[in-house]
């Protein structure tokens, strides 16, 4: 099965080809330009590098969430109009999961992590097995006072990933926790996570198509939390 995969949702961006878990061909950008100029070239030139036609990719997958509001709606609109043409289905993939996958082969617990500002992280646990990862907790958006208690319960050690890594690091080491940072290379999104997440979301049959393909921000955006804010001091 060859999956088409996009990563948009914080500050870099990525596209991936995967044919089942082989990596075929990957494209990373972290250059600062914004994530609509770059994405869909990215994409397009990386499946034209590896003489594939859109039309022999079986599955577009995208990180649908959580993360930056504005990065996810880019990637999954490109998502969409990549899919549209071939009706292709596609993958919700989570940002966090597909982090999660690139650390599978450790055997160690996985806490990813990214920062949601408001003194919260958004975050999910996974365990690994050196081959796959299992989920321990829904995707949420917690504080990281919340999060320590709940590590402290657990009493494993936990691999950090994501760009909220190091701000944990630093708040739960001072609570006496045993977490680690997972290495450079394999602290951020790739593309090549959200290929292997959608991987599995198509053995499961979870997949959808362009038309139901969404974003899950997990939480609403500060528009939406002001506006809300207006409407209930109207009320009072």
């Amino acid at each position: 099965m060859k999956i088409l995969a996009l990563e948009s949702s914080a500050v870099a961006c990525s596209a991936a080809l995967c044919e089942d878990e082989k990596l075929i061909a990957q494209s990373y950008q972290n250059n600062g330009l914004t994530h609509s100029v770059t994405l869909m070239p990215m994409a397009t030139s990386l499946l034209a590098n590896c003489g594939v036609g859109l039309e022999e990719v079986d599955v577009i997958a995208v990180a649908a969430g959580p993360g930056s509001f504005t990065g996810l709606r880019i990637g999954v609109a490109a998502a969409k109009g990549l899919a549209w043409t071939g009706n292709k289905p596609c993958a919700p993939c989570s940002t966090l999961e597909s982090m999660a996958w690139s650390l599978a082969h450790t055997g160690l617990e996985i806490c990813a992590v990214m920062d949601a500002r408001r003194q919260q992280v958004y975050n999910a646990r996974f365990s690994s097995d050196g081959n796959t990862i299992a989920r321990l907790t829904p995707d949420r958006a917690i504080s990281l006072a919340q999060l320590g208690e709940e590590l402290k319960i657990c009493g494993k050690p936990q691999l950090l990933v994501g760009d909220g890594g190091v701000l944990c690091y630093t708040t739960l080491k001072e609570l006496g926790l045993d977490v680690r940072l997972a290495p450079p290379h394999l602290q951020f999104q790739s593309a090549w996570g959200v290929a292997r997440c959608g991987l599995e979301l198509a053995r499961q049959g979870l997949l959808t198509d362009g038309a139901g393909l969404a974003p899950n921000y997990h939480r609403l955006s500060q528009a939406e939390r002001e506006r809300l804010a207006k409407e209930q001091s109207k009320g009072e």
